[in-house]
């Protein structure tokens, strides 16, 4: 790994001795943080992409309930879970000196929901095995929506702002190529063979096993004080009452909160890649194995380039040209007609999606002050992941009633939009200049 830069800090006239004593620590202790996030987040990234990957999950819940309309209620089950509880998250720690055992307590209850649903593919068949399914994909999506604020605000505090991109990258392309190799893997040799009486199971089992060794790596974080915080615990109810308010008061953050929920209204058509796909070609765990490892494979290697834009342009020019990718490559698996085609078409989405999902979850960092994050990425998690659930509940009734194409097509529409909204964003580098360092 190269050497990382110091972040420029402000004058030293301008800042007191805590502040002094705070930038200090962060650049002391960022070669160790910037080692231990690298390493949670590759092997977190390779048990949760095998989770979120436009495959696995929807073919599982698609074989137990052979129902597009199942399929949407059990990804939005999951969606729900994380909107419910990103704004409590943001509770547990906007008071907070420090976040660190918050971040590692809901990661294992996270990792936990894997578990069950591994567990339950193994001991459970037919209708329990779905609701099962359900059930823990919604803990899942709960707890995970805590992680997005907590582990997110944690990063905002020990990396520095023009030292994220390289790490998101870095993480997400080892990450990324890792999984891009199990999940290939776990198509052609653990679902292609039905491992250990259920591949869906054994698939699942090792995501929990590979997340579980990746949140482990945390314990080595060195965390500061933070400089500022809330000066007592907030009742979610308060919070809430908050919401127009933190809208009302940035104009720049009001476009992104609105551009990331419609992005993410975009997601809408994501599970149904797979199910349009197989309409073509005979999904057997070999192809299925292709898919994923071109959909991870494309967001691995663009993950470099992600990080790299977003360090040298800011994360502003990152959405813009990820969801330019995203729109052009589903166009291609509409008119798609053979493997080839579909493969280039995944490999597109893998990459456009990718450069969203880094651009979605990290450009939020740069509005607002320090003490402000929580509720801030709280309330654009909270709008994103509300869509995310509406979206795979809509996809399934399209889908259903009119068939894959026309929610590609108007999952293509709400992602121009957001496109739209991003644009007309003046880029927060530009105004906050390359002191914050957070």
């Amino acid at each position: 790994m190269s050497k990382l830069n110091p972040t420029p800090l402000p004058p030293l006239s301008e800042i007191t001795p805590q502040e002094q004593a705070y930038h200090e620590q962060v650049q002391r202790d960022l070669p160790r943080n910037f080692v231990a996030n690298l390493a949670h987040g590759m092997l977190g990234l390779t048990g949760f992409r095998l989770m979120h990957a436009p495959t696995f999950v929807p073919a599982y819940v698609f074989a137990l309930s052979g129902s597009k309309m199942a399929v949407g209620l059990a990804l939005g089950a999951q969606f729900i879970g994380m909107a419910m509880s990103s704004i409590w998250g943001a509770t547990l720690i906007e008071h907070r000196d420090r976040v660190m055992r918050v971040v590692y307590g809901v990661g294992w209850l996270m990792r936990l929901q894997i578990l069950g649903l591994a567990l339950s593919a193994f001991f459970l068949t037919g209708q329990w095995a779905l609701v099962a399914a359900c059930v823990f994909l919604t803990l899942f999506g709960f707890f995970g929506g805590m992680q997005g604020v907590t582990f997110n605000f944690l990063m905002s505090k020990v990396i520095p702002v023009n030292q994220r991109g390289k790490l998101i990258g870095l993480r997400n392309f080892l990450g990324g190529l890792t999984a891009s190799g199990v999940a290939y893997l776990g198509g052609e040799y653990l679902v292609g063979s039905n491992a250990f009486g259920n591949g869906y199971g054994s698939t699942f089992m090792l995501a929990f096993i590979l997340t579980s060794i990746g949140i482990s790596a945390l314990t080595f974080v060195r965390e500061p004080q933070s400089l500022s915080v809330r000066a007592q615990p907030s009742r979610l109810t308060e919070r809430l009452a908050d919401i127009p308010a933190i809208l009302r008061g940035d104009r720049n953050y009001r476009r992104f909160f609105f551009a990331r929920a419609l992005g993410a209204l975009g997601t809408a058509a994501i599970p149904f890649y797979i199910l349009h796909v197989g309409q073509f070609v005979s999904l057997s765990g070999a192809t299925l194995g292709y898919f994923s490892l071109a959909f991870l494979l494309s967001q691995t290697v663009s993950n470099l380039m992600w990080g790299k834009i977003a360090d040298v342009s800011g994360y502003r020019l990152v959405f813009l040209a990820s969801v330019g990718l995203w729109c052009l490559s589903a166009v291609l698996l509409i008119f798609g007609g053979s493997l080839a085609l579909f493969i280039v078409a995944f490999c597109g989405l893998g990459a456009g999606f990718g450069g969203y999902q880094v651009a979605s979850q990290n450009f939020v960092l740069e509005f607002g002050k320090p003490h402000e994050l929580p509720m801030l990425i709280a309330v654009s998690d909270t709008a994103s992941h509300l869509m995310m659930a509406v979206g795979p509940l809509l996809g399934g009734l399209i889908a259903t009633q009119l068939g894959y194409a026309h929610i590609f097509w108007l999952a293509v529409g709400f992602k121009l939009m957001a496109v739209v909204m991003v644009w007309f964003i003046h880029e927060p580098r530009h105004r906050l200049g390359p002191q914050r360092v957070d």
